[in-house]
């Protein structure tokens, strides 16, 4: 199969669908790798270092779509991407079409097999796709909170981890999944006060377990947030929903229960935000205030550290990426249904119920 790598073209975004690693794999398996000029300059890989693996190095996008049987990216399409898609093409990267009718609309009109690693899933319920830049994100949410909390950068002028004979920073996480984990686990290990919120009791059990009393766990429902938000100094948005629309779980009016300089993170921006007052940011101006509060809400934040997240995500990608190469789309969907799982348009169909559901659009399943 021809495998098309076009470069990333989104605001600051550095990632690439394939290292040289993966291109070399494929290659060694027979496939024809097309790989954009520049496409891995951001993460400190040249053309040569791709023709090396194998790969056949194109001079622009249009090419490669041009050719290409399989397109593999990082982030979605922009909508003039989108236009070069066509029927007889499989799309494979991050859609996060939920809060993203556009982007569905011009999918959907290019009648291209469309699979979001977002939506693939795995045995033991969980998106395997989806973890690697889960766990960055969790990872950089404390990082970066921690750096608008500076004075300079409007926030409080909190440490978060403090000093003898000072408190140290509160910090909320809502969310106990693999962004709050991680979240938790960089927030804990710089001593602050960590709290993470979860609607699940099974999941607060393992939680608790799991950080050894480092770590409180509280039942997440509206009042106890509010209560946890007159507190705060840093509140990190880690809730999903797979394919859906991210909850609404902190309004406008609730902000003024916040101390002013407080800091949200929204790291649920792609699926929309948890946060009401949240919009997507880039890595030029990540913050903005509202109300006296700094929200941080770049929708790529592992793009900031693009080479260690593409090397991640390809790790998760790849066996991927060798069966719908090896099989084709449909039979490799129809053998595996976690990869099918991914599956959110095709043939001019919305083919995953909660990204129809969130846009209103008519969902149909295949076959």
């Amino acid at each position: 199969m021809r495998i098309g790598v076009p470069k990333e073209i989104k605001v600051h975004e550095y990632r690439v669908g394939l290292t040289p690693e993966a291109v070399m794999d494929l290659a060694h398996r027979g496939h024809e790798l097309l790989v954009e000029t520049g496409a891995g300059l951001g993460i400190g890989f040249e053309d040569g270092d791709y023709e090396k693996a194998g790969a056949r190095i194109i001079g622009d996008a249009a090419a490669i779509f041009a050719e290409a049987e399989l397109i593999v990216k990082v982030k979605e399409p922009q909508l003039h991407e989108c236009a070069m898609l066509r029927a007889d093409q499989t799309l494979f990267t991050y859609l996060h079409l939920a809060a993203d009718k556009p982007q569905a609309e011009a999918l959907i009109a290019s009648g291209a097999t469309c699979i979001a690693y977002e939506t693939v899933t795995e045995d033991r319920g969980g998106l395997p796709l989806l973890r690697p830049m889960s766990e960055v994100a969790g990872r950089m949410s404390v990082q970066v909170g921690a750096h608008s909390l500076e004075k300079e950068q409007g926030g409080r002028g909190i440490l978060l981890g403090g000093v003898p004979g000072v408190a140290p920073g509160k910090v909320v996480i809502l969310g106990g999944g693999v962004a709050g984990v991680n979240a938790a686990q960089m927030a804990a290990g710089a001593r602050a006060d960590v709290t993470i919120f979860d609607i699940s009791t099974v999941r607060l059990a393992e939680l608790d377990t799991m950080f050894e009393g480092r770590v409180k766990t509280a039942f997440s429902n509206h009042g106890a947030i509010l209560a946890a938000l007159a507190e705060a100094d840093l509140v990190i948005g880690a809730v999903l929903i797979p394919g859906a629309a991210a909850p609404k779980l902190v309004t406008r009016d609730n902000l003024k229960l916040m101390k002013r300089g407080a800091v949200l993170v929204d790291i649920a921006i792609d699926q929309g935000g948890c946060f009401e007052t949240s919009r997507p940011t880039t890595h030029d101006h990540p913050t903005f205030e509202v109300d006296g509060i700094i929200h941080y809400c770049v929708a790529n934040m592992p793009g900031a550290v693009a080479r260690t997240s593409t090397f991640a995500l390809n790790n998760a990608t790849l066996p991927f990426v060798r069966a719908i190469a090896g099989k084709g789309p449909e039979q490799a969907m129809a053998q595996d249904r976690h990869l099918a799982a991914g599956l959110n348009v095709s043939g001019g169909k919305i083919r995953h119920q909660a990204v129809a559901e969130a846009l209103d659009l008519p969902f149909e399943a295949v076959g």
